[in-house]
């Protein structure tokens, strides 16, 4: 078994791996930049060294942050997600040096970080895909040819894209174009590569993602699914496990195509295979994102498996200890993003000090955070600065206790989604279980919600302004 880990991560899910490491007996290792020094997981592992000043090199370094593990005496490195997690030349660095990788293997992260080629694994394993170019795009008149046979609107990606960058959608001849090389600039400064694909876009979609594990036995078992449908700009705002729109039918069939695409690649430890399902429930391969998932959590309310925990064991090489009959699902999970943004100011960032901090409690209630009184959330990462995880038995008493659970939330000093996800529970459509990827879109009026100064704050002015008056 590991015994030492080091976290090559930050925020909350470094928080996350911690608390997985504390129950495993395992000594957790910390990093941090000037602009975390104070964060969380800094304080919660067992030890912490600094990666230098820099908010965003040290997390990107790949030899100094396997370095640090060496100097540290580590034998584990968990990237969580986002900076290196999905980076093969990390994955390969570790192995290089004798640090076990909590992930898959290097070349894994390549093929299915390479869209293309991931496309091509799935058709190989009879995987439904979506209609699209059979490789790279060498030019605009190629895409515009084939934009012409299989009809628009089409989308343009980033081969090596992920995160919701290097996506456009074009709805003629003209938007594809005018969108051609935007799409590779976009490609280019965020991946380093220019090399684009098109497919077909299919329209308001729903998103369903099918959480894996697999170990290096062979044995690979789905968790069921997570319905990612209520999004933004490509970024998940809520998740939901099991997916409320789905039979028990397709429920099961998106499973076997789950495990059926980690086989055909050989994969490794968690694994998340993203599907998109159209107007006529037909399921499409989308991507396979080869880490930990943000949304996590609700897969593991729903089956009582720690996907943190189940990770480490399968790199130390160990057997996964369940076996798909053994898997049940039970009840519904939703997990909300409590981003520091500004809904009503079309989500700008809102960075700064946290004046004061109330995590929700009672049945049923999870809060993945790194935030707490007196934290000043840095403008350099990531606006999420919590995830509030709400279970029930079924779909009708999941909402009346998530909108218990986000009152009783309490993040002040700077503007949340909060409020946002409030409206979103109140939403007819919403409640019914009918919502897809053009859900935020359609209801422009979520963000219409009256700003109420909390009781506690409230009071907290009163007093500071009685008090300023005394002393005058």
């Amino acid at each position: 078994m590991i015994k030492k880990l080091l976290i090559a991560n930050r925020g909350e899910i470094a928080v996350r791996i911690i608390r997985a490491c504390a129950e495993m007996g395992i000594t957790s290792v910390a990093v941090y930049t000037d602009a975390d020094r104070h964060g969380l997981h800094v304080k919660k592992a067992d030890e912490s060294y600094s990666i230098g000043p820099d908010s965003l090199s040290g997390y990107l370094n790949v030899h100094r942050m396997v370095n640090m593990a060496r100097t540290a005496g580590c034998d584990a490195i968990h990237p969580g997600y986002g900076f290196l997690s999905e980076n093969p030349e990390f994955a390969r660095v570790c192995a290089d040096r004798g640090i076990q990788f909590v992930g898959p293997d290097s070349k894994v992260i390549s093929r299915m970080g390479d869209k293309v080629a991931a496309r091509e694994a799935m058709i190989e394993a009879g995987v439904p895909v979506i209609p699209g170019s059979e490789g790279n795009l060498s030019d605009v008149e190629e895409a515009v040819s084939l934009a012409r046979d299989i009809g628009y609107p089409v989308m343009l990606k980033a081969t090596n894209g992920g995160g919701g960058r290097g996506i456009r959608r074009c709805d003629d001849e003209a938007s594809l174009r005018r969108n051609y090389d935007r799409v590779r600039s976009e490609a280019t400064k965020a991946f380093g590569s220019t090399e684009i694909f098109m497919e077909k876009a299919i329209v308001n979609p729903r998103h369903i993602e099918a959480q894996i594990l697999a170990d290096r036995h062979g044995n690979v078992i789905h968790l069921y699914e997570r319905d990612c449908s209520i999004q933004r700009r490509h970024q998940k705002l809520v998740e939901i496990a099991p997916s409320p729109q789905l039979s028990p039918e397709q429920r099961e069939y998106v499973g076997e195509l789950a495990v059926r695409a980690a086989r055909a690649v050989g994969y490794e430890n968690a694994g998340t295979v993203e599907f998109l399902m159209d107007a006529d429930d037909s399921f499409y391969f989308m991507e396979m994102n080869t880490r930990l998932q943000v949304e996590h959590p609700v897969t593991e309310m729903i089956t009582g498996v720690d996907i943190v925990q189940e990770q480490i064991r399968i790199a130390a090489g160990e057997p996964l200890r369940y076996s798909q009959d053994q898997i049940s699902c039970r009840g519904f999970a939703i997990e909300f993003r409590v981003n520091a943004e500004d809904p009503k100011n079309d989500f700008l960032p809102s960075f700064g000090r946290i004046t004061r901090y109330f995590a929700p409690g009672g049945p049923g209630v999870r809060t993945d955070g790194a935030i707490y009184t007196g934290y000043h959330i840095p403008p350099h990462y990531d606006s999420m600065c919590a995830k509030l995880i709400v279970w029930a038995l079924d779909w009708e008493s999941l909402i009346p206790r998530a909108r218990r659970a986000l009152n009783d939330m309490g993040v002040y000093g700077v503007k949340t989604t909060i409020p946002y996800h409030l409206e979103i529970l109140d939403s007819e459509a919403f409640r019914k279980g009918s919502f897809d990827t053009g859900y935020v879109d359609a209801h422009p009026e979520l963000t219409q919600y009256s700003v109420r100064r909390p009781t506690r704050e409230l009071a907290a002015v009163i007093a500071a302004a009685i008090s300023a008056h005394k002393g005058l």
